[in-house]
């Protein structure tokens, strides 16, 4: 390809992609214009989707089930008017944008308000994974909802796609976070309600700001009229970048420290060799954070083991952690009588490697 036909080509990609005019003609913003308002009404079948999917969802999560959550998700129908929302915040569209907001703040404060009153009502004692894992958002989330946003712009642009917004709502799962709201609320659980909320919102600014940066790029506003809104719009998603990052990095953290944690316990010693360990929690609200271990171990475990293995485990990751060992006794049972431990392991000696420091107790 010659100098000129690069050249032209470019001229081509400014003009299409680049051009700070609108590219679109206005019987096609027209049409843009009055799909998304049609879209974004707070009707009877909205309402009646956003609390059927409130309802699903909030027994999914209370049942521990991700099929049903999912079930949930396919239901509801807030990604809607967000994509409105976001159009409208584009193009300075204050009915769109009245009527959007209207239909989220709606369905936001119904779906909150029933999961609630659902928590209340089952009153369960504890929540299960489904429910904690929606409680610490991350960058991941983010990118995860900005993905999505677009992918969800893109379908309102080429009516080929629109049946993939099925699958973006199930990525991007905006009904479940707000039904974890509503089940801490029902706990007056605040700092979890809280975690479940910013996750929500992450989703919410992300799926805004991508849907905004789609429209934009498919010629529907013009970018000197919509560098002000995105300026915005982003300026308000990137104030959950401190959240999010503080919970990225814990994330990381916490992998490293059970990487440490399991090779210490399972790898480089003789005291904890015949030690099993079950699950790892970490606390970070105390300081130094507190590790919990669950493990099944044949042998107690001693307070300088727990000491000197807190010396490695900070040395290893350069901060101070508090161990704490929950044992539960491991025991062989059969249909048949056998030999106890004890006469198992004076039958079969153990090998005797060089012990590590904290084996000396």
């Amino acid at each position: 390809m010659n100098r000129s036909a690069i050249i032209e080509q470019l001229q081509r990609f400014r003009h299409k992609y680049l051009s700070t005019g609108r590219r679109v003609s206005l019987q096609q913003l027209k049409y843009m214009t009055d799909s998304l308002s049609d879209e974004s009404q707070a009707g009877n079948s909205f309402l009646v989707l956003t609390l059927g999917s409130c309802i699903i969802a909030t027994f999914g999560l209370l049942s521990n089930s991700s099929a049903v959550i999912i079930g949930a998700m396919l239901i509801a129908p807030l990604m809607l008017p967000i994509r409105s929302l976001s159009f409208g915040i584009l193009e300075a569209d204050k009915p769109l944008i009245r009527t959007s907001a209207k239909a989220v703040f709606i369905g936001t404060g119904a779906a909150i308000a029933v999961s609630m009153l659902l928590g209340m009502g089952v009153n369960l004692s504890g929540y299960g994974s489904e429910v904690w894992s929606r409680t610490q958002p991350n960058l991941l989330d983010l990118g995860i909802a900005m993905t999505a946003g677009a992918l969800a712009g893109f379908a309102k642009i080429e009516a080929k796609i629109s049946s993939s917004l099925a699958g973006t709502a199930i990525a991007v799962a905006l009904m479940p976070p707000l039904c974890v709201v509503g089940l801490w609320l029902a706990k007056f659980e605040l700092r979890w309600a809280w975690g479940a909320l910013v996750l929500y919102l992450t989703n919410l600014l992300g799926i805004t700001l991508a849907c905004m940066l789609v429209f934009l790029w498919a010629g529907y506003s013009p970018v000197i009229k919509a560098r002000r809104p995105l300026v915005w719009t982003t300026a308000l998603t990137s104030l959950l970048m401190l959240p999010l990052g503080v919970t990225s990095y814990r994330l990381l953290v916490q992998d490293r420290l059970e990487s440490n944690l399991e090779e210490a316990l399972l790898d480089r010693t003789l005291t904890f060799q015949r030690l099993e360990l079950v699950s790892l929690e970490t606390d970070w609200f105390p300081n130094p954070p507190e590790v919990r271990l669950l493990v099944y171990a044949n042998e107690p475990v001693t307070p300088v083991q727990v000491n000197l293995l807190e010396e490695f485990v900070a040395g290893e990751m350069g901060r101070p952690f508090t161990l704490v060992f929950q044992v539960a006794q491991l025991e062989k049972v059969t249909s048949e009588p056998t030999r106890s431990m004890d006469d198992a392991d004076s039958l079969t000696p153990m090998p005797s490697p060089a012990p590590a420091p904290w084996q000396q107790n």
